[in-house]
Protein backbone atom coordinates (compact mmCIF):
# COMPACT_ATOMS: atom_id res chain seq x y z
CA UNK A 1 0.00 0.00 0.00
CA UNK A 2 1.44 3.44 -0.87
CA UNK A 3 2.54 5.56 2.08
CA UNK A 4 0.07 8.34 1.23
CA UNK A 5 -2.86 5.91 1.26
CA UNK A 6 -1.62 4.36 4.50
CA UNK A 7 -1.34 7.80 6.13
CA UNK A 8 -4.78 8.75 4.86
CA UNK A 9 -6.18 5.53 6.26
CA UNK A 10 -4.43 6.09 9.59
CA UNK A 11 -5.78 9.64 9.81
CA UNK A 12 -9.30 8.44 9.03
CA UNK A 13 -9.00 5.77 11.74
CA UNK A 14 -7.80 8.41 14.19
CA UNK A 15 -10.70 10.72 13.31
CA UNK A 16 -13.05 7.79 13.93
CA UNK A 17 -11.60 7.32 17.43
CA UNK A 18 -9.32 4.30 16.92
CA UNK A 19 -6.95 4.16 19.95
CA UNK A 20 -4.30 2.30 17.93
CA UNK A 21 -4.23 5.07 15.33
CA UNK A 22 -3.87 7.66 18.08
CA UNK A 23 -0.97 5.72 19.63
CA UNK A 24 0.81 5.52 16.29
CA UNK A 25 0.34 9.23 15.64
CA UNK A 26 1.59 9.95 19.15
CA UNK A 27 4.76 7.90 18.56
CA UNK A 28 5.30 9.43 15.13
CA UNK A 29 4.77 13.06 16.16
CA UNK A 30 5.69 13.42 19.85
CA UNK A 31 9.28 14.50 19.14
CA UNK A 32 8.15 17.08 16.58
CA UNK A 33 5.56 18.49 19.00
CA UNK A 34 8.06 18.59 21.87
CA UNK A 35 10.62 20.47 19.76
CA UNK A 36 7.96 22.96 18.70
CA UNK A 37 6.79 23.57 22.26
CA UNK A 38 10.29 23.92 23.70
CA UNK A 39 11.02 26.59 21.07
CA UNK A 40 8.09 28.58 22.40
CA UNK A 41 8.31 28.11 26.16
CA UNK A 42 12.12 27.83 26.40
CA UNK A 43 11.82 25.32 29.25
CA UNK A 44 12.43 21.59 28.55
CA UNK A 45 10.55 20.38 31.65
CA UNK A 46 7.51 22.51 30.86
CA UNK A 47 7.72 21.41 27.22
CA UNK A 48 7.50 17.76 28.27
CA UNK A 49 4.34 18.47 30.27
CA UNK A 50 2.89 20.57 27.47
CA UNK A 51 3.60 17.83 24.93
CA UNK A 52 1.49 15.46 27.00
CA UNK A 53 -1.16 18.16 27.38
CA UNK A 54 -1.12 18.68 23.61
CA UNK A 55 -1.71 15.02 22.90
CA UNK A 56 -4.44 14.90 25.53
CA UNK A 57 -6.14 17.77 23.70
CA UNK A 58 -5.58 16.01 20.36
CA UNK A 59 -7.12 12.82 21.72
CA UNK A 60 -10.18 14.66 23.04
CA UNK A 61 -10.62 16.54 19.73
CA UNK A 62 -10.20 13.55 17.39
CA UNK A 63 -13.73 13.87 16.04
CA UNK A 64 -13.04 17.45 14.89
CA UNK A 65 -9.93 16.44 12.93
CA UNK A 66 -10.29 16.51 9.13
CA UNK A 67 -8.34 13.52 7.72
CA UNK A 68 -7.85 15.44 4.46
CA UNK A 69 -5.68 18.00 6.31
CA UNK A 70 -2.16 17.78 7.67
CA UNK A 71 -1.97 16.13 11.09
CA UNK A 72 1.39 17.84 11.79
CA UNK A 73 -0.02 21.31 11.19
CA UNK A 74 -3.09 20.53 13.33
CA UNK A 75 -0.92 19.16 16.14
CA UNK A 76 1.40 22.19 15.95
CA UNK A 77 -1.60 24.51 16.23
CA UNK A 78 -2.88 22.68 19.32
CA UNK A 79 0.65 22.67 20.79
CA UNK A 80 0.93 26.40 20.16
CA UNK A 81 -2.35 27.02 21.98
CA UNK A 82 -1.20 24.87 24.92
CA UNK A 83 2.10 26.77 25.05
CA UNK A 84 0.33 30.11 24.84
CA UNK A 85 -1.99 29.10 27.69
CA UNK A 86 1.10 28.14 29.69
CA UNK A 87 2.82 31.47 28.99
CA UNK A 88 -0.29 33.40 29.99
CA UNK A 89 -0.72 31.51 33.25
CA UNK A 90 2.80 31.68 34.64
CA UNK A 91 4.83 34.61 35.91
CA UNK A 92 6.68 36.48 33.21
CA UNK A 93 10.02 34.81 33.67
CA UNK A 94 11.83 32.96 30.91
CA UNK A 95 15.46 32.23 30.21
CA UNK A 96 16.74 33.52 26.91
CA UNK A 97 19.43 31.79 24.97
CA UNK A 98 22.87 33.30 25.44
CA UNK A 99 23.23 34.15 21.74
CA UNK A 100 20.09 36.30 21.82
CA UNK A 101 21.82 39.22 23.49
CA UNK A 102 25.00 40.55 21.92
CA UNK A 103 26.23 43.36 24.18
CA UNK A 104 28.66 45.87 22.74
CA UNK A 105 30.91 45.74 25.79
CA UNK A 106 33.52 43.08 26.42
CA UNK A 107 33.24 43.60 30.18
CA UNK A 108 31.59 40.44 31.62
CA UNK A 109 29.78 42.41 34.31
CA UNK A 110 28.28 44.79 31.74
CA UNK A 111 27.38 41.85 29.47
CA UNK A 112 25.59 40.09 32.31
CA UNK A 113 23.72 43.25 33.27
CA UNK A 114 22.59 43.91 29.70
CA UNK A 115 21.55 40.27 29.28
CA UNK A 116 19.51 40.38 32.49
CA UNK A 117 17.83 43.64 31.55
CA UNK A 118 17.05 42.33 28.07
CA UNK A 119 15.56 39.20 29.57
CA UNK A 120 13.54 41.34 31.97
CA UNK A 121 12.23 43.47 29.09
CA UNK A 122 11.41 40.37 27.03
CA UNK A 123 9.50 38.81 29.92
CA UNK A 124 7.34 41.90 30.27
CA UNK A 125 5.89 41.42 26.80
CA UNK A 126 2.29 40.15 26.74
CA UNK A 127 2.12 36.43 25.93
CA UNK A 128 0.77 36.90 22.38
CA UNK A 129 3.67 39.25 21.55
CA UNK A 130 6.25 37.16 23.40
CA UNK A 131 5.34 34.05 21.42
CA UNK A 132 5.76 35.75 18.02
CA UNK A 133 8.93 37.51 19.21
CA UNK A 134 10.37 34.19 20.36
CA UNK A 135 9.52 32.42 17.11
CA UNK A 136 10.51 35.30 14.81
CA UNK A 137 13.47 36.91 16.55
CA UNK A 138 15.04 34.02 18.45
CA UNK A 139 14.01 30.94 16.46
CA UNK A 140 14.04 32.87 13.17
CA UNK A 141 10.97 31.13 11.77
CA UNK A 142 9.25 32.59 8.74
CA UNK A 143 6.14 34.68 9.23
CA UNK A 144 4.18 32.03 7.31
CA UNK A 145 5.28 29.25 9.69
CA UNK A 146 4.35 31.38 12.68
CA UNK A 147 1.03 32.37 11.12
CA UNK A 148 0.14 28.74 10.41
CA UNK A 149 1.01 27.71 13.96
CA UNK A 150 -0.97 30.53 15.56
CA UNK A 151 -3.89 30.43 13.15
CA UNK A 152 -3.48 34.06 12.15
CA UNK A 153 -2.40 35.79 8.96
CA UNK A 154 1.22 36.53 8.10
CA UNK A 155 0.25 40.22 8.21
CA UNK A 156 -0.93 39.81 11.79
CA UNK A 157 2.39 38.16 12.64
CA UNK A 158 4.25 41.13 11.14
CA UNK A 159 2.16 43.54 13.20
CA UNK A 160 2.79 41.58 16.39
CA UNK A 161 6.54 41.38 15.73
CA UNK A 162 6.58 45.13 15.07
CA UNK A 163 4.70 45.79 18.32
CA UNK A 164 6.96 43.42 20.26
CA UNK A 165 10.11 45.11 18.96
CA UNK A 166 8.67 48.54 19.71
CA UNK A 167 7.77 47.49 23.27
CA UNK A 168 11.18 45.86 23.75
CA UNK A 169 12.95 49.05 22.64
CA UNK A 170 10.80 51.16 24.93
CA UNK A 171 11.35 48.84 27.91
CA UNK A 172 15.11 48.57 27.27
CA UNK A 173 15.38 52.35 27.11
CA UNK A 174 13.45 52.59 30.37
CA UNK A 175 15.87 50.06 31.92
CA UNK A 176 18.86 52.10 30.74
CA UNK A 177 19.95 49.87 27.85
CA UNK A 178 20.44 51.47 24.46
CA UNK A 179 18.83 49.12 21.92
Amino acid sequence: MPVLEQDSELLQQFANGDPGAFERLFRDHQTEVYRWVVRIVRDPAAAEDLTIETFWRIHRAHARFDPQRSFSAWARRIATNAALDHLKSRPREVALVEQFVAPASSDPVVQKDVRERTQQAFCRLPAKLRIVATLALIEELSYKEIADALGISAGAVKVRVFRAVRQLRSELTRLGVTP
